[in-house]
């Protein structure tokens, strides 16, 4: 099984030919004055040679003008190409603005849309043929960017059902994009999330033809028989098994015709019983033709991964210096805190990677991986191993009941497993180092910036209850992962569901789950029937009796299954003190300038404040962030992310020093993008108060520019 863990596949010698193959005309080389790609390019690197805000007159920068699209989670980076501003509600409503003014031009509410975040759109364009792709729901859609309206030529009347295709029944799995697919020439290449409980759809990366849909090709991420790593799985895991989806994002070196794309997790997360061995390729860097889908190398960040360290970040490409010559590279963060640089044709590490012991698990019928991956250089941009002296001295009552819980916990380091017997210390946290806003790039220098989240979770397993009520398995198999055996959840990220049955009724439960809300995905595998037992459950009643205000479920739809482990997670939770920050020292958030040409940090700083705290004298803290840092040629690091203080800040890209910090309506937990319209650079990020339960709801896209002529 190691031997699979970093390989190049013969096809290699294929890619000068693939070269010439890739997309040659406007579709992903934008000009200085768009921002027509995800992540600023193909390469992801989220760089703009734009410089008219600049690090000497950026303390000017003042808001241009906003466009509100209301209550919900918006994560969105959106497009602009030749002066149009393509975005996306937390409705999954597409629209377009005058990137100028604002001024909305067109708006598109497509069928089946969810409240789930997309975070961002694809453009195709090819002698006057245009395509805008985004997501609604379990599918992938296709409009005219001029007007908004389906291209019913693509797929099923203008969309692709996700969930086909997968060797499942459709209505059984749920698979929606959040991260937007990347093109090569004229195909578009997909991942998608799915469920973190069975039944969830096994991780498959898809080309599809931009013009029709047609499906080109497949690469399944849990191999079957005679595939390289079919081992790594107990026989015939292909068949039921779940997750190694990629979901985070992927990027396209259109030169090589290669895409690079991260996998997630393994189904169960936190109980791998029924998934022995290391479980290629879930948690992996996939390096795929992306002409024909064949693997060309891998590499695995976490073998048999139990603690849910998907590899949330896309990679992003660049080039370094390296051993006296420049090397085209690939650099791959992780949720643990560990960054990782490979040469992009070989899969060759560019800074040496260890596999060290790490503790293993004492739950029965769970079997470790006995040793795991750590690379050399970088070192880690977040905190690895929580000890009492780390604990927080914000007040001496904080630090007193820190050190009580602190006692009982097992805290041994970033893979410390969950147990049956006591709590475990999670660090860094279950959304902890780098997320899905991922890392940006000085293209002339080979820096690489990124925001890390840097405080500590806890967690555990538990012994599964043997119930005969139907909406209580539903519970344990598809719910407890995030709302804990107990309903008690980690508000506000995971929402108490004892006493729900005050707060909603039974109508609003039920469409909660059918069609998802913020961070939850949909439930499309569960049957209405299923959807009413599982809320006469959450209400408090015998599901059998339990009125649910839903449709019956339908004659023969198959029952939920049992679950199948005997143990499942017993939820959520943050380390937090009394007063629900953080337990631990600060920083609890940080933004890191690292040289990959040598693997040293060349700035770390925290990110974000706490207002209340910071009126009380405690500043320089950081906090929890999501949403990743744009690079200019301004010398600019700009960024929103935090979630507490609802500011967009810039910095000197060389120094970290802060330049200047703008009020946002809400946090920015989006990257932003740049781009010039009539002479005016634009700064334009998504803000949204969703991970923020205790302030004013709402989300809206907000333009800065320096001052001047108002279009």
């Amino acid at each position: 099984m190691r031997s699979f863990r970093l390989r190049a596949a013969a096809s290699l010698a294929l890619l000068p030919l693939l070269a010439s193959c890739g997309a040659g005309d406007d579709r992903q080389s934008a000009s200085a004055s768009d921002w027509k790609v995800y992540g600023g390019s193909a390469e992801g690197d989220r760089y703009s040679g734009l410089a008219q805000i600049n690090s000497a007159n950026v303390g000017t920068l003042q808001e241009a003008w906003r466009f509100d699209t209301g209550e919900g989670g918006l994560q969105t980076s959106p497009l602009v190409i030749d002066g149009i501003l393509y975005g996306v509600t937390p409705g999954q409503k597409l629209f377009a603005l005058d990137a100028a003014t604002g001024a909305r031009l067109w708006e598109y509410a497509p069928p089946d849309a969810i409240d789930q975040p997309v975070r961002g759109l694809t453009y195709w364009s090819n002698r006057g043929e245009q395509r805008l792709f985004s997501a609604a729901g379990n599918y992938l859609i296709a409009v005219d960017p001029r007007n908004g309206k389906p291209v019913t030529s693509f797929g099923e009347g203008g969309r692709i059902d996700l969930r086909k295709g997968l060797g499942r029944d459709p209505q059984s799995i749920g698979a929606v994009m959040t991260s937007p697919g990347v093109l090569f020439g004229d195909l578009i290449i997909t991942g998608f999330r799915t469920t973190e409980a069975p039944p969830a759809a096994p991780g498959a990366i898809r080309a599809y033809d931009v013009r029709t849909g047609a499906l080109k090709w497949t690469f399944s991420a849990i191999p079957r028989p005679g595939e390289p790593g079919y081992d790594s799985w107990p026989r015939d895991a292909w068949k039921n098994a779940g997750g190694a989806n990629a979901w985070a994002g992927m990027v396209v070196d259109e030169k090589r015709g290669i895409v690079y794309a991260p996998t997630g997790s393994a189904v169960e997360d936190f109980y791998g019983a029924d998934r022995i061995g290391d479980n290629l390729f879930a948690n992996s860097l996939l390096a795929l033709d992306a002409l024909t889908g064949k693997r060309l190398w891998h590499f695995q960040a976490v073998h048999h991964d139990t603690l849910d360290r998907d590899l949330a970040s896309p990679p992003v490409l660049l080039t370094v210096d390296h051993g006296g010559k420049r090397v085209d590279a690939v650099a791959q963060p992780t949720k643990h805190g560990f960054l990782f640089l490979f040469d992009r044709q070989t899969g060759k590490p560019l800074f040496p990677i260890e596999e060290r012991p790490v503790p293993q698990s004492d739950v029965p019928g769970e079997r470790s991986s006995p040793t795991q991956p750590f690379p050399l250089k970088p070192a880690p941009y977040a905190r690895q191993r929580l000890t009492a002296d780390m604990l927080t001295s914000r007040t001496p009552e904080a630090r007193a009941a820190a050190l009580k819980a602190f006692s009982a916990m097992r805290s041994d380091g970033p893979f410390t497993p969950l147990s049956l017997q006591q709590r475990s210390v999670v660090f860094p946290g279950f959304d902890g180092g780098a997320e899905w806003g991922g890392a940006a790039i000085d293209r002339k220098k080979g820096v690489l910036y990124i925001n890390s989240n840097d405080i500590a979770w806890e967690g555990g397993l538990g012994t599964l209850a043997d119930v005969a009520n139907q909406g209580e398995q539903l519970y344990q198999q598809h719910c407890s992962v995030c709302h804990g055996l107990n309903r008690e959840g980690s508000p506000p990220s995971f929402p108490r569901l004892s006493g729900i049955a005050s707060r909603l009724n039974p109508g609003e439960i039920f469409m909660t789950i059918k069609k998802g809300k913020g961070r939850m995905p949909p439930f499309t595998q569960l049957q209405d029937g299923e959807i009413a037992q599982l809320t006469g459950y959450l209400m408090g009643a015998d599901a059998q009796k339990q009125e649910a205000r839903a449709p019956a479920q339908r004659p023969g739809a198959p029952k939920a299954p049992e679950p199948k482990a005997r143990y499942a997670f017993t939820g959520y939770k943050k380390l937090l003190d009394a007063d629900g920050y953080p337990a631990v020292a600060p920083p609890w958030g940080t933004l890191n300038a690292i040289d990959l040409n040598s693997g040293e940090y060349l700035w770390k700083i925290p990110l974000g404040e706490y207002p209340e705290l910071a009126a009380k004298g405690i500043t320089g803290t950081g906090t929890e962030n999501y949403g990743g840092p744009l690079v200019t040629a301004g010398g600019l690091v700009v960024i929103g992310a935090t979630i507490y203080d609802s500011r967009l800040r810039a910095f000197d890209s060389a120094t970290g020093k802060l330049l200047w910090q703008g009020a946002l309506p809400f946090a920015g937990t989006a990257s932003p993008i740049t781009y010039m319209v009539k002479g005016r650079q634009y700064i334009v990020i998504a803000t949204s108060n969703l991970r923020n339960a205790r302030a004013k709801q709402g989300s809206a896209y907000v333009a800065f520019a320096l001052p001047g002529k108002r279009n």
